[in-house]
């Protein structure tokens, strides 16, 4: 890989080399270590069955996972919100977004029967679970004790 670029996750601190052709082509490369975005691009990662444990279980951060479906107007109304929380905690926080019609496994696993519903990971563990829709307050008010 002669021709890279060398970009710093901010989530977790590693180095990584990113093809030039990569970014011109506009392909947003992924940190080698946490799979978190590069280049600031502070968007919610897209979690499914197949790629949880590495998304979520085994990230150097905390984690919200946004539990969604895509019929679901509460889910709709909060989704900016959502958006806005992972550009502002980058690099603090990871925040996932898993559509529960897409994911039954995991929405049996984390018995999600009502939607939205916010689940506070640390080290692959539930530690907190907003559900329904709230104000931006109160999921940072929730999510303080974390980004302490």
């Amino acid at each position: 890989m002669a021709d890279a670029q060398l970009m710093r996750c901010d989530g977790c601190g590693a180095t990584n080399r990113v093809p030039r052709d990569k970014l011109a082509r506009g392909l947003q490369p992924l940190c080698g270590r946490c799979k978190g975005r590069l280049g600031g691009d502070a968007t919610p990662l897209t979690a499914s069955d197949a790629n949880f444990a590495e998304l979520v279980e085994r990230a150097p951060l905390p984690v919200l996972v946004d539990a969604w479906a895509p019929w679901c107007g509460p889910c709709r109304s909060i989704a900016p919100l959502i958006d806005e929380l992972a550009a502002e905690l980058e690099g603090r926080l990871r925040i996932v977004k898993l559509n529960v019609d897409e994911n039954p496994v995991l929405a049996s696993r984390f018995n999600l029967r009502s939607i939205p519903t916010l689940l506070v990971m640390r080290g692959g563990r539930e530690v907190d679970r907003l559900v329904g829709a709230h104000p931006k307050a109160e999921i940072l008010r929730r999510l303080g004790p974390l980004l302490a």
